[in-house]
């Protein structure tokens, strides 16, 4: 069981839904993009459930193969998650706000800054989701021929991060005198040059914003595969994962943790999600029957080009009656392409029965039932170190956020699983993760630790 006794929750926020059919669902919104006041309500109903966090996925690229089928899935309408959560900001006064930030496609400078300045904006809840990203389209808006090698991106991606998290470190906290009467503005022996110099980046700094109120902002990362759990293992405070039943859910969890200790990190400052997409009603035949409603809304080409994306492998030649095909290994999300050829071969789908599980939950766990029954798998999954929380994915907006808001949450309570009451008003503080002293603080101090082996020195110490 984890360490701490109450989950974890967060949103994860998509317009339309996790269902590939939930735009086209009868209490669907009529237009879920760009509109900042359906975020608005959004964010607040998940605020007013005490979630920790909402998360917002992001992909520099619009990765649908051709129009045929590009027409039948939203997309294209979505709003840079920066910009976004910054207005949320201003609206919100508890819950952590996350977004994705490319180490493929991004510079170190530009993401510290506007992250630092989320950071500012919130009060302290902003959040970092480090991926390398998996979608190939991507190069060609970057002025690459092709996308990079999955070992190269992580290998940028770890350089970025130490690059991020030392301009995060440009200010010392208390640099800034502000004082009227002596004229000094900030203390210059409490400004850093970072001078960093590697192989991907040449960084000079310092970062042009104060540090960020939580130090760092809280490090998020979704990779499952061998080389991504390195990296999460090494550098995150919260990792979002895909795993689709218990048992796969306890061997990952149980594997992570061990990768962080022998990182020198607490593994009880790792705190792991999973991704799980409720379908809820006020019986199991209402929610079987919810789910085949939406599973009937997703055109059958729609369903095979989704699947054909994710495995990163072009399925239009095969039956879709016959069975997943062997594959070549992935450029892009290789541990999802695994994740997914397990689920059909350990159920025996064929490619038309996986392609509606991809559509369904991509791979995430699916509990349809009563909120009871979906309170009753949440539990289970915590308490038996499967989880440290969820990452909630509603397959309909709003509907589904609702559905788990008032029906599911109050549950949760009620068994004392997780809080009636923000515990702190940063997302560190909710979450129960220290903040990270200043590594120029520390060094010049004389304290051991300048370069941590977790990449974060306070948390090795924790």
């Amino acid at each position: 069981m984890p360490a701490q006794d109450q989950m974890k929750i967060g949103l994860f926020l998509m317009p339309f839904g996790h269902h590939a059919g939930g735009w086209r669902h009868p209490d669907a919104e009529p237009d879920n993009g760009p509109e900042l006041a359906k975020y608005v309500r959004w964010v607040k109903t998940a605020e007013r459930g005490r979630f920790d966090t909402i998360f917002l996925a992001d992909t520099p690229a619009l990765f649908h193969h051709g129009t045929e089928t590009a027409r039948n899935r939203p997309g294209g309408a979505g709003f840079e998650p920066i910009t976004l959560l910054s207005a949320l900001a201003a609206v919100t006064e508890n819950i952590g706000l996350i977004a994705t930030g490319s180490t493929t496609y991004d510079e170190p400078y530009n993401l510290a800054r506007r992250f630092a300045s989320l950071d500012h904006l919130s009060n302290g809840r902003a959040g970092w989701n480090v991926v390398t990203s998996w979608v190939a389209a991507a190069a060609q808006n970057f002025g690459l021929e092709a996308h990079p090698d999955h070992g190269a991106r992580y290998r940028r991606a770890l350089e970025f991060f130490d690059v991020v998290t030392g301009l995060w470190d440009s200010w010392e906290d208390d640099a800034f005198l502000r004082d009227k009467a002596s004229a000094v503005y900030f203390d210059p022996s409490k400004l850093h040059q970072l001078n960093h110099v590697g192989e991907h980046f040449r960084v000079r700094g310092p970062l042009n914003i104060p540090r960020p109120v939580q130090g760092h902002p809280v490090i998020v990362q979704a990779g499952a595969s061998d080389t991504g759990r390195d990296a999460g293992a090494q550098i995150a405070d919260l990792i979002f994962v895909a795993s689709p039943d218990l048992e796969d859910a306890q061997g990952f969890y149980a594997d992570v943790k061990a990768r962080a200790a022998g990182f020198g990190r607490n593994p009880d400052l790792i705190k792991i999600l999973p991704g799980v997409s409720p379908v809820i009603g006020r019986t199991q035949a209402e929610a079987e029957a919810k789910l085949a409603q939406l599973h009937a809304l997703v055109p059958e080409p729609v369903a095979l080009n989704a699947l054909s994306e994710r495995i990163g492998f072009d399925l239009s030649g095969y039956d879709p009656d016959g069975p997943l095909p062997e594959m070549d290994e992935t450029n892009g999300g290789k541990s999802r392409q695994k994740l997914l050829a397990a689920i059909a071969r350990k159920d025996n789908l064929t490619i038309r029965q996986l392609a509606r599980t991809v559509v369904s939950t991509r791979g995430f766990q699916s509990v349809v039932g009563t909120p009871e029954t979906v309170a009753d798998s949440l539990e289970r999954w915590f308490k038996e170190g499967a989880a440290d929380g969820f990452n909630i994915m509603p397959p309909t907006m709003p509907g589904g956020l609702d559905d788990f808001v008032d029906h599911v949450v109050p549950l949760l309570q009620e068994r004392g699983l997780f809080r009636t009451e923000y515990e702190g008003r940063t997302l560190r503080e909710n979450l129960g993760l220290p903040r990270p002293a200043n590594r120029f603080a520390e060094a010049r101090a004389g304290q051991a630790g300048a370069t941590a082996p977790d990449r974060q020195p306070s948390k090795a110490d924790a």
